[in-house]
């Protein structure tokens, strides 16, 4: 595993961690690397120095660090719009479009619901009069 530091076009930074070298290559080539502050598509690596402890401190556990925090009032904004989306929706994943659709057919109880389709699936939702709106971020997504 290796773990970057990362700015968007939007000059977020931010840390990921990839299986590999290769994996973040790979990954961003397929436009699956992104801002996790605003989803930008456009991340490059920063300049990093290697976390290298000397051998009589490695017994010393060191504090996680955390990723940046909001900094602009927009980034605060958009900071609070995902905390009350996450509190009072349902995410579900990859699964959105299909329960988007079935709560409009009304095949499924109506909920605050909230996840990820590709585009061409929130295209074909708008097209069908479904009501969905994107979000200016990201879902969390679990790392291993």
């Amino acid at each position: 595993m290796i773990r970057y530091s990362l700015k968007c076009s939007n000059a977020h930074e931010f840390d990921s961690w990839f299986q590999s070298a290769a994996a973040y290559d790979s990954l961003r080539a397929a436009g699956h690397v992104s801002c996790a502050i605003c989803g930008a598509p456009d991340v490059e690596k920063l300049l990093m120095a290697p976390a290298v402890r000397p051998a009589r401190h490695a017994a010393t556990p060191q504090p996680a660090t955390p990723l940046s925090q909001p900094k602009t009032e927009v980034e605060q904004a958009i900071a609070a719009l995902r905390a009350q989306v996450e509190a009072n929706s349902e995410y579900v994943g990859l699964n959105f479009a299909a329960e988007a659709r079935k709560m409009h057919d009304g095949l499924s109880q109506e909920r605050a619901i909230y996840g990820e389709a590709r585009p061409e699936e929130a295209k074909k939702l708008i097209e069908d009069g479904v009501p969905v709106a994107p979000l200016p971020f990201l879902p969390k997504r679990k790392a291993n």
